[in-house]
């Protein structure tokens, strides 16, 4: 079975294709599966059943910009225990509060350029 990695990230931004399109188009895809929240709609998604019942093994989330709509999940995301790997974009400096709930933060230029060591730190995560 493969593990469930959901994708958190700021609403108001090119999400689709800045961070889902690289994902879904890397190697990763076939290892993990991805629940990209608003790939199919706008709608609010259900992130905190899906936390509550252990559904999830990570979540992975862009912290480029703050969001407090993603600051709740990765809330819940912490209250449940699920590991929350944090990636933002080089140069940007992430919110402190963010070290709280998280040991792991990657920074990239260019997401295609990180999937190798997205790939190293789920596994470990997945042990």
């Amino acid at each position: 079975m493969l593990k469930k990695i959901y994708v958190s990230h700021l609403r108001n931004s090119d999400y689709k294709n800045s961070l889902y399109k690289p994902l879904r188009n890397s190697f990763l895809n076939n290892k993990y599966e991805f629940i990209f929240p608003h790939e199919n709609s706008k709608q609010p998604y259900e992130i905190k059943k899906l936390l509550e019942s252990n559904s999830i093994d990570i979540v992975l989330a862009e912290v480029s910009f703050p969001s407090t709509g993603q600051g709740i999940e990765l809330g819940w995301a912490d209250i449940y225990q699920t590991p929350i790997v944090c990636i933002y974009k080089k140069g940007v400096k992430t919110a402190y509060s963010l070290q709280k709930i998280s040991n792991e933060f990657i920074e990239y230029e260019n997401l295609a350029d990180i999937t190798k060591i997205l790939e190293t730190t789920f596994k470990e995560i997945c042990k």
